[in-house]
């Protein structure tokens, strides 16, 4: 957007409401709110607030309901555990190294950014692509999904659930989240403490009774517990992929980096306690459910935490429900808010409409990226096939992580003179991104007709580079009428370019 839509807001379409909206040109021309702050997104994500972004994303509904996926590709108890640690491992490797790069490329934006960064904007637009058209508003719907069930649950229980009323939930949730998001990024932050150190505190309960068994002796599950009797090692790839799926979520605090206090230290601190804080709930929790519950319990239970609570906690276990309900807000919200900042920054780039790098003007946040999930994630609610898309696209996520590992070592050679506060060995994101090259390669063998599906609609991300972004000589009259509803657009919305 150009600098005319500036003084359209602040000299001509507002120009009528400033007092309403109290914002002000500043003598060099730059548009102060009523404080007198400059309009941009500020440095308001502590060591605390990043902490509960990566925690609070990364543990969602699964922890809680069906942390089965392991147990049954492992077929052993202490093989389940190994690997619970082992991708625990892992993710810390993958986490650290996009630590580095946080460090390095002090940009919001993520997986988006380091592309760009790394190998050009054609690249780092197939990615944003296929986030923008599918992925993303298909993870959303999903997770919001488990939201709804779980928050009706205690309402119609013993009862089946309405699909739609399911669905009404759902929806009120994606529009708290958006609301949330859109209006504050503090309250946005607070709610997200709040929900992790709630998530955290079911999670410390399971662990204490589960501790508490185990001390009491209840130790029968875990005998043989490394029979490999029964081990496939066709099926231990799968294991590890449904591991790595679970601990998915490391990397979103690199997605506001430019919103961070501090970065050189607050990120790779925050993402070293967190992964330590994951991977420890994530093992002692399933040591837990072992402690009242066998392997084949634990397999044939469609909500494992409820089946412990049921054992050990009496009536409490009517509430778990409503905990992995917030839990799964606690990922929506952390979610949204980290997504937005790669949209705006995509925007800053030139690969989405300006008004998505626009910041309004009072409550400073990135209002119009904050809301383009919204529509299109509604649309996948009530008319997508969800989970056949999850699955299309399940490959690409490790496909583009470990593309973006791999332009780590690559910068390491092309700009070796790049400041890199953070660094790490470099057989940190070898390892890693063999691991998730070896995990794509796995997709491609196990399930080649999903995966061709999901690489073919990856593709169509080129040709539309050349037709929106390459090839830019649009008609005048296009043009003018994208400028109409660019400028429209910013004064409902009540978004102006941020002050650099």
């Amino acid at each position: 957007m150009t600098r005319k839509y500036i003084s359209s807001l602040s000299g001509g379409a507002f120009e009528h409401n400033s007092t309403q909206n109290e914002t002000e040109p500043h003598a060099a021309g730059n548009l102060l709110d009523k404080d007198k702050t400059k309009v941009e997104l500020g440095k308001k994500v502590t060591l605390l607030r990043g902490m509960s972004i990566i925690i609070g994303t990364i543990i969602g509904a699964g922890i809680f309901i069906s942390p089965k996926g392991i147990l049954k590709n492992t077929g052993s108890i202490g093989m389940s555990l190994i690997v619970w640690i082992a991708c625990g491992v892992l993710s810390l490797f993958g986490a650290l190294s996009y630590a580095e790069l946080g460090t390095c490329i002090k940009k919001s934006g993520g997986h988006y950014t380091y592309l760009l960064e790394a190998f050009g904007p054609q690249l780092a637009f197939v990615r944003l692509w296929v986030d923008l058209i599918a992925v993303r508003p298909a993870a959303m719907a999903v997770i919001s999904l488990a939201f709804g069930q779980y928050i009706l649950e205690p309402l119609f229980m013993p009862c089946e659930i309405p699909p739609l009323a399911v669905k009404l939930a759902t929806t009120i949730g994606i529009t708290s989240v958006t609301y949330l998001n859109g209006m504050s990024v503090s309250w946005t932050a607070r709610v997200q403490i709040f929900l992790t150190f709630s998530k955290l505190l079911v999670i410390g309960i399971i662990i204490v009774l589960g501790m508490y068994q185990l001390f009491k002796g209840e130790t029968k599950n875990f005998e043989d517990a490394f029979d490999l009797s029964s081990i496939e090692l066709s099926a231990m790839p799968l294991a590890f992929y449904s591991g790595m799926y679970a601990y998915a979520g490391w990397f979103y605090l690199n997605f506001v980096t430019e919103e961070v206090e501090n970065p050189e230290r607050t990120v790779p601190l925050a993402i070293c306690i967190s992964m330590a804080i994951v991977s420890s709930c994530y093992v002692l929790t399933n040591v837990a459910y072992y402690t009242v519950m066998s392997a084949e319990e634990l397999l044939s239970s469609q909500a494992v935490a409820v089946t412990f609570a049921e054992k050990l906690m009496g009536n409490f276990s009517k509430a778990l429900p409503i905990f992995v309900a917030l839990s799964c807000f606690g990922s929506m919200n952390g979610g949204q808010f980290a997504l937005s900042r790669m949209f705006y920054v995509a925007s800053r780039e030139g690969q989405l409409p300006e008004v998505l790098s626009m910041i309004h003007v009072r409550r400073h946040t990135p209002l119009a990226a904050v809301l383009i999930l919204y529509p299109m994630t509604l649309l996948q609610l009530f008319v997508g096939d969800l989970y056949s898309l999850l699955n299309f696209m399940s490959f690409l996520r490790w496909l583009f992580i470990g593309i973006v590992v791999l332009g780590l070592i690559y910068l390491r050679y092309t700009k070796p003179d790049l400041p890199r506060p953070f660094k790490v060995p470099l057989f940190i994101p070898v390892v890693f991104c063999f691991t998730c090259f070896f995990m794509v390669f796995l997709s491609l063998y196990s399930d080649p007709v999903n995966t061709g599906i999901g690489f073919a609609i990856s593709l169509t991300g080129f040709p539309a580079y050349y037709i929106f972004i390459y090839y830019n000589n649009r008609p005048k009259w296009l043009q003018r009428a994208l400028d109409s509803f660019n400028r429209t657009l910013q004064i409902i919305l009540e978004v102006v370019p941020a002050e650099q």
